[in-house]
């Protein structure tokens, strides 16, 4: 460090400070902060290690400044300690980022080096599950985000954004529509919500699930993420071609980064120096440095559609996953960026995250087309170590803060998957909404309270049915997962395909038979290929049939999915399994 480390606090071991009754919540707020730095300031034990103990106890110390400053940011007017207390956030912040990475780099006192184990950026020592954490989860469809109390793997709510469709087609439609990023910031305090079709980013407060800010931004924004340091938001614009940097306090747009066309996904490095951000348009990946937002070089991507990218907490390596063609790329975090790695994983592959534990250091992908997760070891020569089973079309994924579980959503299967990253075992399924497609684990998200308010029940969110195709004909390796979403009187089917030709329209059709001669056709969608041969396509129907009152017994009339050339609807490849 070349600055002096900024003290908001003397280092006193007071008595617990008590909060009488009545007193204002700010009171309440500052002496929980302070409560909470003595009690772990005084079970700290000496190392007989200077530094380590120096560290020991300021951690605790700058993380009360932290939360004291951002009462302050709630609850103060006066403009001079506002600013103030902004800036204290800001540095302490900082600070506390360089003594954790200290910390990931030297002993613990017990001997063995500390383990770091959560996703750049954020250079966390090993936060152990606990009640204080949450997993988010954004639904597509329900237009909500599910919320989910990882220390018992229980659904405690969702926070609805939106409307369902068809409702939010209305003109006068005016909450959030394709609820899809998820980000947050280094404190865990803020959640960053991105909606592609209503083309903005929702601030949420995460102790009380509360939308502080509604920021929009331009066409079909994707992701977003904070810059280390907490002062910037850098939204990827993927219908536009620039990065949209957000100010998370004024929730205002602070400037813009030109980059190529379709911008999917921005991830720093732990270190904060470089933003690595991927193309779902264009076979380009761009590192940028953060202090400048210059562009400082251009690596080719092995295919123009990139949606999701991880940079390794040791701040050597950059994953991206390239879901057109089945594969991940592997990049060099440092100058000069070199590919190391070009692996095959599989038909739509989705997001990716690594994970440090007490077996090493491994990347985890989620495959989509196959319903499964692969593990890699992380090394010169990348191996596959396992294949994990989770159901259906496996999108989103976040480790926990102890890298000892990590969570993914199953976007056909409207639930979380939680394995076991020592054992690789799906330990727990949870229940959330309907086509989940990001996640993200935020440690210490709520520090006091029960973390539930403002939260609904998932209602008609979960009422989803899950079918399955198999290959048929001249498609006999070609599977889908498909799900179809309640949505009232209507239903969004989503159909996941693997195992077809590459680059190829295919028809989706309703059968009232699920075997040759398939009868009485309806049309329902168009499915197109990528170029590994895998496709999604959806569809928004009256699945469901109205019956007249009094119009006596009725026999349900079934109907079977089917998947057909698209010039002969006679040749079918893919047809329902009963």
């Amino acid at each position: 460090m070349t600055r002096a480390l900024r003290f908001l606090l003397p280092l006193v071991l007071t008595p617990t400070l008590m909060v009488a009754a009545g007193q204002q919540s700010d009171w309440a707020e500052l002496m929980e902060s302070m409560n909470r730095m003595h009690a772990a300031m005084s079970s700290a034990k000496p190392s007989a290690d200077s530094d380590a103990d120096f560290v020991a106890l300021m951690l605790p110390h700058h993380q009360a400044a932290i939360e004291m400053a951002r009462t302050e940011l709630t609850f103060g007017t006066d403009p001079q300690l506002r600013r103030l207390a902004q800036e204290i956030v800001t540095d302490q912040e900082s600070e506390t980022q360089l003594m954790q990475y200290w910390r990931q780099l030297h002993h613990t006192g017990e001997g063995s080096p500390a383990a770091h184990v959560q996703q750049a950026p954020w250079a966390n020592p090993e936060i152990p599950i606990s009640s204080h954490d949450r997993v988010y989860a954004a639904n597509q469809t329900s237009n909500t985000v599910s919320v989910i109390d990882p220390s018992s793997n229980r659904l405690l709510g969702v926070i609805r954004l939106g409307e369902p469709l068809p409702a939010a087609l209305s003109p006068l439609y005016t909450g959030q529509l394709l609820v899809h990023g998820l980000g947050y910031s280094p404190d865990g305090r803020t959640l960053a919500v991105v909606s592609i079709a209503s083309n903005s980013v929702a601030l949420i407060e995460t102790s009380t699930n509360t939308v502080k800010r509604i920021v929009y931004v331009g066409r079909s924004p994707h992701e977003a993420f904070f810059t280390p340091d907490g002062r910037e938001l850098w939204v990827a614009v993927r219908g536009e071609d620039y990065i949209s940097v957000i100010d998370p306090i004024t929730a205002t747009e602070m400037r813009r980064i030109t980059l190529a066309n379709g911008p999917g996904m921005t991830m720093f490095g732990p270190d904060g120096r470089y933003a690595f951000v991927c193309s779902s348009f264009t076979p380009e990946l761009a590192v940028i440095d953060v202090s400048t937002h210059e562009i400082v070089k251009r690596v080719a991507q092995a295919s123009p559609f990139c949606p999701n990218i991880a940079v390794s907490p040791d701040n050597d390596e950059v994953w991206i996953t390239l879901k057109d063609i089945g594969k991940v790329q592997v990049f060099s975090a440092t100058p000069p960026f070199e590919q190391r790695a070009l692996l095959d994983t599989g038909p739509i592959t989705n997001h990716v995250n690594l994970v440090n534990n007490r077996n090493g250091k491994f990347a985890y992908v989620t495959i989509g087309g196959l319903n499964e997760v692969k593990v890699f070891r992380r090394g010169a020569t990348p191996e596959l170590v396992a294949t994990i089973p989770v159901g259906s079309l496996p999108h989103g994924i976040w480790p926990s803060g102890d890298g000892s579980r990590i969570y993914v959503a199953l976007e056909n299967g409207s639930a979380a998957a939680v394995i076991d990253t020592v054992t690789n075992r799906v330990i727990a399924n949870v229940p959330i909404g309907q086509t989940t497609q990001a996640l993200v684990y935020v440690p210490n998200a709520v520090l006091s309270g029960s973390g539930t308010e403002n939260l609904v029940a998932l209602g008609e969110g979960g009422n989803t049915a899950t079918l399955r195709l198999e290959g048929v004909g001249s498609a006999t390796h070609a599977q889908a997962s498909v799900a179809v979403n309640s949505l009232g009187l209507m239903d969004l089917v989503q159909i996941a395909a693997e195992g077809l030709t590459p680059g190829t329209q295919y028809r989706v059709l309703l059968s009232e038979s699920d075997q040759p001669p398939f009868k009485n056709l309806q049309p329902l969608a168009i499915l197109k290929t990528n170029p590994d041969g895998a496709g999604i396509v959806q569809a928004i129907g009256p699945l469901k049939a109205l019956v007249p009152p009094g119009a006596g017994p009725v026999v349900p009339s079934r109907r079977f999915l089917i998947v057909t050339e698209s010039d002969d609807a006679s040749r079918v490849v893919l047809k329902e399994v009963p």
